[in-house]
């Protein structure tokens, strides 16, 4: 029961983060619709989408833009947290399958 409990704890951490991953890429993809005027941001639910996807990446974004220089107009902190998931997905990914190879358990 102990090792079902680790992978499922697994696959959620797994899902979790690819589900982060994908509301950065909406959330950086919005801002550049919105910035170019494709986007009506006055239009309510298009205001709200855009107010949902920042306040779910904000506490992961902001503290980035606070540590990278500014580059103009071009925000990198997207992509700098997207690296830094997908850097924290291929540890979790060792730990897991270490812990699992050396029959670790509960």
């Amino acid at each position: 029961m102990g090792a079902d409990l680790l992978s499922d704890l697994y696959w959620l951490i797994e899902k979790v983060i690819s589900l982060y991953i994908w509301a950065i890429i909406l959330a950086a993809v919005f801002t550049t619709l919105a910035s170019f005027g494709v986007l009506d941001t006055r239009n309510r639910l298009v205001w709200t989408i855009g107010d949902f996807l920042n306040r779910v990446t904000a506490p992961v974004l902001n503290p980035i833009r606070r540590i990278i220089p500014f580059l103009g107009s071009i925000d990198i902190s997207p992509i700098v947290a997207i690296l830094l998931l997908g850097v924290l997905q291929r540890v979790i990914t060792q730990i897991y399958f270490r812990f699992v190879m050396s029959g670790g358990g509960f």
